[in-house]
């Protein structure tokens, strides 16, 4: 999701205000991430107080932690950039229960954690953190209408080329894409000398 949709939807109105984000925005920016960056934002149990949001840019994970309101000064935030090599990443753990998704995933000592949708979002952001910590393009993210589900778009755009009728594609092109051997060519026997 982007940082504008994670306001929009901020469990607190000070959170996703006006305030925060001129503090936040700026030091966003310069450590990389660009305007309404795509993002993780972990609101823990007090979204009043204090929140972290988690951005991946080519350099490295932007970690930023805010706090809402410091008496006597407003908004507070830190941030730093941890390159990908230093980067702390736990193991993406999924339970099922019928029809439900239970989802847990760690990075950088914080916990995120959710079910159904939110598990689906979750995985989605720690697949972008894997493609980025093995040095692969970070996949851009996009919200299917009307399910609130986050899917890669490359990897949507591939589901898409792998529908394609199988007679469309060569022998080789298909036994690469299943991961079959092709048959031995006619008159030789598979493992054959001659």
């Amino acid at each position: 999701m982007r940082l504008s949709e994670w306001r929009a939807s901020s469990p607190n109105k000070d959170a996703g205000g006006p305030k925060v984000a001129a503090i936040v925005d700026p030091i966003l920016n310069v450590l990389g991430a660009g305007p309404d960056p795509n993002c993780w934002v972990a609101w823990g149990a007090e979204p009043a107080v204090r929140y972290a949001i988690f951005v991946p840019s080519a350099a490295g994970l932007i970690t930023c932690f805010v706090r809402i309101n410091v008496p006597g000064e407003g908004p507070r935030a830190s941030a730093k950039l941890i390159r990908w090599n230093r980067v702390q990443l736990g193991e993406l753990a999924m339970e099922t229960q019928g029809v439900h998704r239970l989802l847990s995933f760690q990075v950088e000592q914080q916990v995120l954690n959710g079910a159904d949708a939110v598990a689906d979002r979750i995985a989605t952001f720690a697949l972008q953190l894997f493609a980025a910590i093995d040095g692969r393009p970070i996949p851009e993210t996009a919200t299917k209408r009307g399910t609130g589900r986050m899917v890669a778009g490359k990897a949507a755009a591939g589901k898409t080329a792998a529908r394609k009728p199988s007679g469309s594609r060569t022998p080789a092109t298909a036994s690469r894409a299943s991961g079959l051997a092709l048959p031995a060519p006619s008159g030789r026997r598979a493992g054959s000398n001659r």
